[in-house]
């Protein structure tokens, strides 16, 4: 053992000493994979296990305790060594690199935590073994359709979590939108087959960490602990029941992931480890005891800064920097131990759950280096994963900014496979609701795909009617059933990654305030005991509701296995007197997109679309099933959308 006469002298000779010596090298004897005893002396280790076999052989462990800074720690396990020991500004931190050693084995040892006065914390830690090799995690792609859950409003599988005393919202009040409904997990896990027999092959649930706000914690997006999951959503026992039989059903779970912000109530904002944990930290802690939204620097919200040739660094800054709203601290991933902490969540998140993808919000409110890392950092580790991030930008030039692959003038390798196509929605939105002129109309959506072209790979994009921040597609659609039916259609047939919100399919609206953020995550009919409609069996639901509903399952039961959606050619034809088609071949199957806007019966030449080859084949509807051979002219009796296979 290193004695010493002094705390001072103890911390300069264990940033300096040799590895071994941190180690207690004198006292190595063969370890056991299991103890006989565990401790769990210390208020907070985080990660709180690991995993033996990764590449990447080092793991930081954030130690929070009352006065830990002044103890040494020491560890008596083959193949697991501290590198080195890092003191925080606030002395209740410790940060500690290990390395695992490939010859580690899976099993447990403990962490001792000597202090000067002699008395010593022990704290019990676990390396798993790896269920999986890396490769075998596979992410969303282009033959996926994602079914997106606002987890609060989509079913109360059980209603005894609903409120918990040990958390600051503590009500239930579904006549308040911004109020907690009660969903759950277990709702989501109890209605896996609807999910799956509608056809979605994946799950992106918001946030399902703990959310210790004092009002509106039912959306998620404010965590105040990134390794609990919310225990009114349910226990992690649940998060991987539901993964895994979500995985027995075919369909993979996404994690909503936020590396730019926390919330207000995390528990480390009550005892900040340094002085630039979070950004602008001196402004909050100068006035944390009257703090409201006059207090708080909240971000300009100028995304285009981050590809600005000519934006200024004052814009950059107040960007990245400033905070999303007074209730969301802004992380700052330029400190080192952040940004480790951040990409450890993920990888943590990954291996305990199965992921078969993260999503992360707000992606370029980051700082965008760090974005680049932390894809990176993920990606090498799993190189058959997906990540999909969040840039809500109608310009195609940024979106693509984001995207793997990218040639950026400026360098810029984001390591993103999946950007978010907020511009082809926007394109389908006004396609749609727009009278047909040469400009204006369908042209807008052709015009949208033709932006193809700059984007690396078109078909990692992932494309959506609507999502749980803005309004309906039926609201934005001014409740136009057709054009619903069309702008789903088409969007379910585009090279993209499709996701639909929750209750789309049921043409669920807010068109009584639109935009407003409550009523758009309305709860799902059915999802509670008592509700006279219920969507998941069609009891109470109307017809324009059950066909909606019709409709969205046949498209994506035959998306499922249609090669040519998923990897096709894809040709379109500019628009003509109200038409617009898009046709996907591959190999033994060309799916045919035929989009009308006319209200009267209308003959189309079919010549016009010769280069296809389809002429004398036999096309099935797939919605209707009816059969329709290619010739020379078809008549379209009413508007709408048709969609066609020669896969028969």
């Amino acid at each position: 053992m290193i004695k010493v006469s002094s705390i001072f002298i103890v911390w300069l000779t264990v940033l300096n000493m040799p590895l071994s010596h941190i180690n207690n090298e004198d006292s190595i004897v063969a370890h056991k994979n299991s103890l006989a005893v565990e401790h769990n002396d210390i208020e907070r280790i985080e990660p709180s296990n690991w995993w033996v076999g990764f590449k990447d052989s080092e793991l930081q462990l954030l130690v929070k305790h009352p006065n830990i800074a002044t103890a040494i720690p020491e560890i008596n396990y083959a193949g697991v060594s501290i590198k080195k020991v890092h003191q925080a500004d606030s002395e209740n931190y410790l940060f500690i690199d290990l390395n695992i050693d490939k010859t580690a084995k899976a099993g447990k040892f403990d962490i001792v935590f000597k202090f000067e006065n002699g008395n010593k914390k022990i704290q019990t830690y676990e390396l798993k073994p790896r269920k999986k090799p890396a490769e075998d995690y596979i992410g969303f792609d282009s033959s996926d359709v994602v079914y997106l859950i606002t987890p609060d409003r989509f079913s109360n599988g059980n209603p005894s979590n609903d409120i918990n005393e040990d958390l600051l919202e503590k009500t239930i009040d579904r006549t308040n939108d911004y109020a907690r409904h009660g969903g759950d997990i277990q709702g989501i896990i109890n209605h896996l087959d609807y999910i799956e027999s509608m056809g979605f092959t994946a799950i992106w649930p918001c946030p399902l960490l703990t959310n210790n706000m004092p009002s509106s914690s039912y959306h998620g997006y404010a965590m105040t602990d990134f390794y609990e999951i919310d225990p009114r959503f349910g226990t992690l026992k649940e998060y991987l029941e539901l993964a895994h039989k979500a995985k027995e059903k075919g369909m993979k779970l996404i994690m909503d992931q936020v590396a730019n912000h926390c919330g207000l109530e995390h528990w480390w904002m009550k005892d900040l480890p340094f002085k630039d944990w979070v950004n602008y930290q001196e402004n909050y802690e100068d006035n944390k005891d009257s703090w409201d939204n006059k207090a708080t620097i909240t971000s300009n919200h100028r995304r285009t800064s981050n590809q600005d040739i000519y934006s200024a660094k004052k814009d950059r800054e107040e960007m990245s920097d400033g905070w999303f709203v007074s209730g969301m601290p802004d992380l700052n991933q330029r400190n080192p131990f952040m940004a480790k902490y951040i990409v450890q969540n993920s990888i943590w998140w990954i291996e305990t759950a199965g992921l078969g993808g993260i999503r992360q919000d707000t992606y370029p409110y980051s700082d965008k280096e760090f974005m680049g890392q932390w894809a990176g950092a993920i990606m090498e580790q799993y190189p058959n994963f997906s990540i999909v991030g969040e840039e809500w930008s109608y310009n195609p030039l940024i979106i693509g900014y984001w995207q793997k692959g990218a040639n950026n003038r400026d360098g810029y390798k984001s390591n993103l496979r999946s950007p978010m196509d907020f511009a082809m929605q926007r394109q389908i939105v006004y396609g749609l609701n727009e009278w047909e002129g040469w400009d204006t109309g369908l042209v807008k959506m052709y015009e949208g795909l033709a932006n193809d072209f700059h984007y690396a790979t078109p078909k990692d994009i992932m494309v959506f009617p609507d999502n749980h921040d803005m309004s309906r597609i039926f609201t934005q659609l001014k409740e136009d059933v057709a054009h619903t039916k069309m702008a789903l259609g088409y969007l379910l047939t585009l090279p993209r990654i499709p996701q639909i919100y929750y209750g789309t399919e049921i043409l669920m609206n807010d068109s009584a305030n639109p935009g407003d953020h409550g009523l758009i995550r309305t709860d799902f009919p059915g999802g509670w005991q008592g509700d006279a409609v219920n969507a998941f069996t069609g009891e109470g639901l109307n017809d324009a509701q059950k066909d909606m509903q019709s409709f969205v399952k046949k498209v994506l039961n035959y998306r499922k296995t249609s090669k040519a959606i998923h990897d096709g050619k894809t040709i379109h034809f500019a628009p003509l007197t109200g038409t617009y088609l898009l046709f996907r071949i591959i190999d033994g199957e060309t799916v045919a997109v035929i989009i009308n806007k006319n209200d009267s019966p209308i003959t189309i030449d079919l010549k016009r679309y010769d280069e296809i080859g389809l002429k004398g084949k036999t096309l099935k509807n797939i919605v209707t099933n009816e059969t329709f051979v290619w010739k020379d002219e078809m008549v379209l009796n009413s508007k709408g959308i048709t969609i066609l296979s020669t896969k028969i």
